[in-house]
């Protein structure tokens, strides 16, 4: 399994970017996935995830993101999304996006509940 995370780069408080987690060996719509941060000197911090509801999918956000970010993914790319809208300057981190193999019974926002991740892309929002 592979997961390769790319699109941080530097945005100003109030701008915009979209990061993508494009996934080979495991089929994205099959499995809850995450996006993570880490910011120097802090824990590694869930910002949301996308799982399996029905036949289709819901979200969850961290309440410091939520209204402002947004997960979405691309069946046909294999791909998972996350747009992050009016960043702030405590948004600076680096972001990964995570796979877990095992669904588990409740929300699962631990780093632990995930058993594979992409490298992380840096996001640097400064005026």
């Amino acid at each position: 399994v592979q997961l390769q995370a790319s699109g941080g780069g530097l945005a100003q408080p109030g701008g915009s970017l979209r990061l993508s987690c494009a996934v080979s060996g495991r089929t994205v719509s099959r499995y809850t996935m995450a996006w993570f941060r880490k910011a120097p000197g802090n824990e590694r911090e869930y910002v949301g995830n996308m799982r399996r509801s029905g036949s289709g999918s819901a979200t969850n956000f961290a309440d410091s993101v939520q209204g402002r970010f947004t997960i979405s993914r691309d069946s046909a790319k294999n791909a998972l999304y996350l747009q992050m809208n009016n960043l702030k300057v405590e948004d600076t981190a680096v972001y990964y996006c995570a796979l877990a193999e095992r669904h588990l019974a409740r929300l699962m926002t631990r780093a632990s509940d995930y058993s594979d991740w992409g490298q992380g892309t840096q996001v640097t929002v400064s005026s």
